[in-house]
């Protein structure tokens, strides 16, 4: 999900609108789930229960959404992109979605508990958005931010990155850090940050091709550009010894989650979060806080 400016009306990014609303499709087969032990971290590091209510913001297709409703919690997601949101319609008809950017949230001030980004923060870290999100957010309630990020200490997964990266340009990007500069910051307290180990199992067709033909860039490109993308995507699983001929190929991944609490006062004062050990058994890491 993608939004600039401070009206709802305004566009959403051209890399975020063009290639989400023609690779949606796509984006729901190809992108990788999340690792169930986030629902520790929703639970205890975020405080979901019954009775509480949280944002989907930037939802997409949904991917993130179902871990959240686990939660018990009433959830709304928001997701501009009209394609992306009936995918999300489709999959969870029992879920609220919302056409809305992140700068003009259709929400009273003070009204929700936490406002979760998964796979979306980048697209809208700006302090528009931020000033926003600080108001549905009750004092004291959470913003978590979630990304799968390729293990690049595979080769492989590395090899792939490189033949992403001539076409990133200046899209937003996880990878840029550009989203961390503003925190921490006199809304919110400073970053707790959990990783976590997760594997993306299925062929190499799902996993690989359809993964990266979702990425916004990668989506917007001209047919053509987008062919010679898949070929040599094609070549390298053809050649390589861990997914030549193999019919499951397990794509590693490092879930990145960060927890913010909403101050009433300067961030100086505030509690911040404190996510408890989660993982597939236990966390890669728990880190400081990001500063």
């Amino acid at each position: 999900m993608a939004g600039s400016g401070s009206k709802s009306n305004q566009p959403v990014h051209p890399a975020a609108l063009e290639g989400f609303s023609t690779q949606a499709p796509a984006y729901s087969r190809g992108r990788p789930d999340y690792p169930p032990a986030l629902s520790a971290w929703l639970t205890q590091g975020l405080g979901l229960c019954a009775g509480k209510s949280a944002v989907d913001l930037g939802a997409g297709t949904g991917k993130f959404t179902p871990l959240l409703a686990q939660t018990g919690a009433h959830v709304i997601a928001i997701e501009p992109v009209e394609a992306m949101r009936l995918q999300l319609l489709r999959a969870l008809p029992g879920i609220a979605a919302v056409a809305a950017t992140a700068q003009s949230l259709p929400l009273a001030g003070a009204s929700v508990d936490a406002v979760v980004c998964a796979q979306a923060f980048h697209w809208f870290a700006n302090r528009p958005a931020l000033q926003e999100i600080a108001r549905v957010l009750r004092p004291g309630g959470k913003l978590g931010l979630v990304w799968n990020v390729r293990d690049e200490s595979v080769d492989w997964v590395a090899a792939i990155s490189a033949i992403i990266a001539p076409y990133g340009g200046d899209t937003p990007r996880f990878h840029s850090g550009e989203w961390r500069r503003l925190f921490p910051n006199e809304l919110f307290s400073p970053l707790q940050e959990s990783v976590l180990g997760y594997q993306h199992r299925g062929s190499a067709q799902a996993v690989i091709l359809e993964r990266v033909l979702s990425v916004s860039f990668i989506g917007a490109l001209p047919e053509r550009e987008r062919a010679q993308v898949a070929a040599k995507l094609e070549a390298l699983i053809a050649s390589h010894p861990q997914l030549k001929d193999r019919p499951v190929i397990a794509f590693p991944y490092l879930t990145r989650a960060y927890c913010s609490t909403r101050c009433s006062t300067r961030y100086s004062t505030a509690m911040p979060c404190e996510p408890e050990p989660v993982g597939n058994g236990e966390p890669i890491a728990v880190s400081a806080p990001v500063i």
